[in-house]
């Protein structure tokens, strides 16, 4: 194209991205050249280039592969692939798993990676991103330091949903966790234990790990150890609809009988019998925020957390 329109590449290439100067009469030329030629940009050239990559990863940490079918994750997907294909840049998925923190240095070293997006990160994983990919990597949960974090106020979401259950008049109320290796529950379990130690309540924590079957499994273990229990917050929707069946299968009436909320928000929430007093989880705004962050360099060391908004149904 540079020869078409008798003008240095370096100039041509000003032309065609638009950063550098350029005489009117070469911009006139390149301009002819790209619409004679039909020139259109090679995303994947103009990234090798730059040396800026062609491939945003990212990268799910859990005990198994099964983390990826996690809704959850399909929705970080979804959203981060709609970003990335405004900067005609391609999405992969990479399951990592939780004890061989290593394997996340081994992903970030390929061929074309543009940028890493870590979904439920650990400090360990996190201090093994080389160096050279400061700036092009961002966590969606919180990370460490020189890793930009992408959250959910979740602290703040937590107080709300337990003192709405509290105004309700519950005050022997059990939580049910999120796995233990992940800080952003820690944050949560502070909250529960504030309003609890507020009414002057008995905290009551089981451990759950954000699916439905643990949610069912929970539900009985709390009515066995404490049957007066008034009101179950889990931690997750999927965790508080398990916790439903797993209420309903010993007979116990919710509301009447016990109350019953989650967090995130999820489509099912809405749909459950009776449908799920819960809390939201902006997971779209989340990812978007952390893609860009990567995709655009324009991500700090500081991590920004996204509000969570009550949201009341029949469940409690």
């Amino acid at each position: 194209m540079a020869r078409a329109a008798g003008v240095s590449r370096a100039t041509a290439s000003r032309v065609v991205t638009g950063q550098g100067p350029a005489s009117a009469k070469a911009r006139d030329r390149v301009t002819a050249a790209v619409t004679r030629l039909g020139y259109v940009p090679d995303a994947a050239a103009r990234a090798l280039a730059s040396r800026s990559g062609t491939r945003l990863a990212i990268a799910v940490i859990g005990h198994t592969a099964a983390v990826l079918d996690d809704p959850y994750v399909g929705r970080v997907l979804t959203t981060a692939a709609h970003i990335a294909a405004e900067r005609e840049v391609g999405v992969s998925l990479h399951w990592l798993p939780l004890n061989e923190p290593v394997t996340l240095a081994a992903l970030a070293g390929r061929r074309g990676l543009g940028g890493l997006l870590v979904v439920n990160p650990t400090r360990p994983a996190l201090e093994t991103v080389p160096r050279d990919l400061r700036g092009r990597v961002a966590a969606i949960g919180v990370g460490t330091r020189h890793v930009p974090s992408f959250d959910v106020d979740n602290r703040t979401g937590t107080d709300g949903v337990v003192r709405h259950l509290v105004s309700t008049g519950r005050r022997r109320i059990a939580m049910v966790t999120g796995p233990s290796w992940l800080p952003c529950g820690d944050r949560a379990v502070e909250a529960y234990t504030r309003v609890m130690r507020d009414i002057g309540g008995e905290t009551r924590v089981v451990p759950g790990d954000f699916t439905a079957a643990r949610g069912a499994a929970a539900a009985a273990e709390i009515m066995a150890h404490w049957p007066d229990t008034d009101a179950v917050f889990a931690l997750s929707d999927l965790t508080a609809l398990g916790v439903l069946d797993g209420l309903h299968a010993l007979g116990v009436d919710v509301p009447g009988d016990v109350a019953v909320a989650g967090f995130d928000d999820i489509a099912f929430a809405s749909l459950s019998r009776p449908a799920l007093t819960t809390s939201t989880h902006p997971v779209e705004d989340i990812a978007a925020a952390a893609a860009r962050a990567v995709l655009d360099r324009g991500g700090t060391d500081r991590v920004t957390f996204f509000p969570s908004t009550l949201v009341v149904r029949e469940s409690a």
